[in-house]
């Protein structure tokens, strides 16, 4: 499916709004900004561990809410979808403005 810091940035686009402040930081510098375990526990003023032991909790807790909720899965699906629709026009060589549109709203979605 995806690469784990793809999947990890696509779970904190979508659950960020259900953590805490803490865990949006922590996450956010760690794979939104790629900052190192030591560059956010010098800024934060904890350890590395506590800082490893705050994204992996929080990395647990997106995967609960991803679990129970599915709101990646299913944009993947649609996605995966929009694709196919897409490319199987391409191959018919099918010319419709209509269903055109529609893709692009259905893409415009999220």
């Amino acid at each position: 499916m995806f690469e784990k810091t793809t999947r990890m940035n696509f779970l904190i686009d979508i659950y960020d709004s259900l953590l805490t402040e803490k865990q949006k930081s922590y996450v956010s510098l760690y794979y939104l900004e790629d900052l190192s375990l030591g560059e956010i526990a010098e800024e934060y003023e904890v350890s590395r561990q506590a800082v490893y032991d705050n994204i992996k909790r929080t990395e647990a807790v997106l995967e609960n809410y991803e679990q129970k909720l599915g709101i990646l899965k299913q944009y993947q699906a649609r996605e995966d979808l929009v694709e196919l629709l897409e490319k199987r026009l391409i191959e018919k060589n099918v010319v419709d403005n209509e269903v055109a549109g529609l893709l692009q709203q259905l893409k415009n979605m999220d």
